[in-house]
């Protein structure tokens, strides 16, 4: 009997100390926007890397932590690197307003970058190796943080958005929903989408984070059309040609193609998919160089 309560013991103590999903009650910052943040600290943790995970719209930071088709719990296990789940306050993530779309304007954006510093401090984070993903919303918040603080970002893997800047909302309202931009109306030259990204941290000349972004040719949410404007966007942003430097048909899976366009652009374009593409861990961890 003595033994069984022994172990009995010994396994709620391992489980009490099981590395689970926390929440860091503040982080610090001035931004008007209070996001919560959320952080995984694997058990056994190998990497200086963090991994920034965005969830989507209607979601939150457990729900999308917890949901089995987003994998970066198990990266993160299994690799050893810190993950943050930013939970929105609002439906979807404010990529409409001009406080989120500008540099330490005081939205979401500005709050999650202060997510981001935090993280560097708390946990030795090399600033060299901060990496951002996200889904719908969070693919769109990716996109803008990509945009907002590029001198907080090494690269960006986000699956099923849309160009930084193409929700703006005319009237500066806070997450809100733009048919334009999603029935894939939002066009422009790779030059316009540029300025926008060039806009939202004026006089920055710094290093920009590598892009990879994937989108479904079937998407009925967020219009295929979006990934043609994103590709226009990142390669005019890094000065390249929208002509793939090479082109990988069936990568890195069956009626996927893969485009690069130089070292730090990337399209993968899934053809057959809806609005959901499933996230490719492994790909997105090859990006990252984790």
């Amino acid at each position: 009997m003595m033994f069984h309560n022994l172990v009995t013991v010994l396994m709620l103590g391992s489980a009490a100390f099981a590395a689970q999903l926390t929440q860091v009650p503040n982080y610090g910052g001035n931004a008007r926007a209070k996001p919560q943040m959320w952080v995984y600290k694997p058990d056994n943790l190998k990497s200086d890397a963090l991994v920034v995970a965005i969830h989507s719209c209607q979601s939150s930071a457990q729900k999308y932590f917890q949901n089995a088709k987003i994998p970066w719990k198990q990266g993160s296990d299994r690799k050893g690197y810190i993950t943050v789940w930013p939970s929105s306050t609002t439906e979807c993530w404010d990529v409409s307003s001009k406080a989120s779309l500008s540099h330490d304007g005081g939205g979401d954006s500005n709050a999650i970058a202060n997510m981001i510093k935090y993280a560097i401090a708390q946990y030795k984070i090399d600033p060299g190796r901060v990496f951002v993903t996200g889904g719908s919303s969070g693919a769109m918040m990716s996109n803008v943080l990509a945009a907002t603080y590029p001198d907080l970002i090494t690269a960006v893997s986000l699956y099923s958005g849309v160009p930084a800047g193409c929700f703006v909302s005319s009237s500066g309202q806070v997450a809100a929903w733009n048919n334009t931009c999603s029935g894939g109306q939002s066009t422009a030259t790779a030059q316009k989408w540029g300025d926008v990204v060039r806009s939202m941290y004026p006089g920055y000349n710094g290093t920009r984070p590598r892009m990879q972004f994937w989108h479904g040719s079937t998407d009925s949410t967020l219009s295929p059309n979006n990934y043609r404007e994103t590709v226009k966007q990142w390669t005019n942003v890094f000065g390249v040609s929208e002509t793939p430097t090479s082109s990988k048909p069936d990568t890195p899976e069956r009626n996927y193609r893969t485009d690069d366009f130089g070292p730090n652009v990337q399209g993968i374009w899934a053809q057959g998919v809806g609005h959901s593409v499933p996230s490719h861990l492994d790909q997105s961890e090859a990006w990252f160089g984790l």
